[in-house]
């Protein structure tokens, strides 16, 4: 399906007034790929707004933010005390085994398993 002068005129008079690269595709019949192509050969960048939609940017103000009621005056006193975490005693490290140990554990296995 080839491109005829009509088709390019409705495609950029859309594209001016804002329309989406894919609401054109479905008015006009094409893809969007198919539209995407035919604007960037126009001159078009895909992804880009046309000129002259131009959105109007309004900063939102700042909010100030609101003191809670219980701190809008100064604390006299400490009603709660804070939780203390308390950890539980490392487990004690193992007993280091010596060489005879060792060998003797291994003969009583090998004698319990034979």
């Amino acid at each position: 399906m080839s491109w005829d002068a009509n088709d390019v005129a409705l495609l950029k008079r859309l594209w001016t007034e804002g329309h989406s690269a894919g609401q054109i595709a479905s008015r006009l019949g094409y893809s969007r790929n198919a539209v995407s192509a035919k604007l960037k050969r126009l001159g078009h960048k895909r992804g880009h707004k046309p000129p002259t939609a131009s959105p109007k940017i309004v900063s939102v103000p700042t909010r100030k933010p609101k003191l809670a009621a219980a701190c809008a005056r100064p604390v006299d006193r400490v009603v709660s005390k804070p939780k203390v975490l308390r950890l539980k005693p490392a487990a004690t490290p193992a007993k280091e085994l010596t060489k005879r140990e060792l060998y003797a554990m291994l003969a009583d296995a090998v004698r319990n398993t034979g």
